[in-house]
């Protein structure tokens, strides 16, 4: 792991933080102004410990400019005001798209708090296993080769029935196995393929490789579903279940073994135009799933007007519920909410055996997590699966 650095005007807790570190053998740097902190450019293994009641600039102005600066690092946040102002700037520097890990009120419980910073150790981020090869953003013409030559590859993510423990499905996650720099991952390269009008041509090669694993599995005896992220762009194509009705026959595949996931952010454009192919997608067969649930503008409208068969919880409620019941009871009120609408309930996000059982309390349906399992290539995965049942 990287350098933790301390943001914190309180001499006397920063100490304390700092010994608290330096006994779990990791290193640290204090900060007694968030101007001067604001000078240096964290790395995306460090970690960083905010304190929000800073004299010169407060940690929401903190927040805000590592957001602007597209900070990669980890964020632990600490106050001494009640939980509520806590629970809303974690939910701010997460809106702002930052990686919030942990929050952390005054008096900090030291050995809570080693545990968490040892957890963390442990737990290397994706993009820094790829850093080196991801230092720049790859450009347009990296990726219209990309696609020409047919570098993105799957990954798999399992997702488990709560009540049984049966394996249903995965969730098919894109991958750029880039000649030169590796393994890159979507956040780097999905913006560019939407702006560029590019996203139609990735998604087509990743339903057609699902489909094609699909294919595999069901050779192998595994008879599993496959979700399928598309975009906005997707949904306004009028030729999309169309073209998706003949890649399955053509794999002599049933519509059902494919959920297509759609996030509310991308219902917010043309609603008549994806409600139209939304519908057709359905009548056809295809499972539907709204995506990041909870997270946009007008979801119940968006129920009432879309045959959905699938909600899914946005992971930021699932992974926050343990220990914060606003999120837990948005989180029970979205399963009943789902089941009351017939359609079945998953929640990603779960790093926990005690989140699991929490959502199997609450009648949740399916699970998907690094709890159970991370992401894996398409061999990995038969692999996994076939041990498994």
């Amino acid at each position: 792991m990287g350098m933790i650095y301390i943001v914190d005007d309180d001499m006397h807790m920063a100490e304390l933080l700092s010994d608290a570190i330096e006994s779990v053998e990791l290193a640290s740097q204090h900060f007694s102004s968030a101007r001067d902190f604001l000078k240096i450019s964290p790395e995306i293994s460090d970690i960083i410990l905010l304190d929000l009641n800073m004299p010169d600039i407060d940690g929401i102005e903190v927040i805000r400019t590592l957001s602007d600066q597209s900070c990669q690092a980890r964020l632990i946040l600490i106050s001494g005001h009640d939980k509520g102002v806590l629970h809303s700037a974690e939910q701010l520097a997460q809106a702002h798209s930052l990686n919030v890990v942990a929050s952390l009120s005054k008096p900090v419980q030291i050995l809570a708090f080693q545990e968490t910073l040892l957890n963390l150790s442990r737990d290397i981020p994706e993009a820094e296993q790829t850093k080196e090869f991801n230092a720049s953003a790859p450009g347009l013409d990296e990726l219209i080769e990309a696609l020409d030559k047919h570098q993105l590859v799957l990954h798999y993510q399992p997702q488990i029935d709560i009540t049984t423990g049966q394996l249903k499905g995965a969730e098919a996650l894109v991958r750029w196995q880039h000649p030169e720099r590796g393994l890159i991952y979507p956040n780097l390269f999905i913006s560019l393929a939407e702006e560029n009008h590019l996203i139609a041509e990735l998604t087509s090669q990743v339903i057609s490789m699902s489909m094609q694993q699909g294919r595999l599995w069901q050779d192998a005896g595994l008879n599993l579903r496959i979700s399928v992220n598309i975009s906005a762009e997707n949904i306004t194509g009028l030729s999309l279940p169309e073209q998706l009705s003949k890649m399955l026959v053509d794999s002599n595949l049933d519509p059902a073994m494919l959920t297509l996931e759609v996030t509310e952010s991308a219902l917010m454009g043309e609603l008549v135009t994806s409600l139209d192919i939304l519908t057709r997608l359905r009548m056809k067969g295809f499972g539907l799933s709204i995506d990041d649930f909870g997270t946009g503008y007008s979801s119940l409208s968006q129920l009432h007007r879309i045959p959905f068969t699938e909600l899914k919880i946005d992971q930021s409620f699932i992974m926050s519920m343990e220990n914060d019941d606003e999120s837990k009871a948005i989180v029970k009120t979205c399963i009943l909410l789902g089941h009351e609408l017939n359609m079945e309930v998953v929640a990603e996000g779960i790093e926990s055996q005690e989140v699991f059982d929490i959502l199997k309390n609450l009648g949740c349906d399916i699970a998907q997590g690094y709890h159970l399992a991370r992401p894996m290539s398409h061999n990995q995965f038969l692999e996994w699966a076939l041990n498994y049942i």
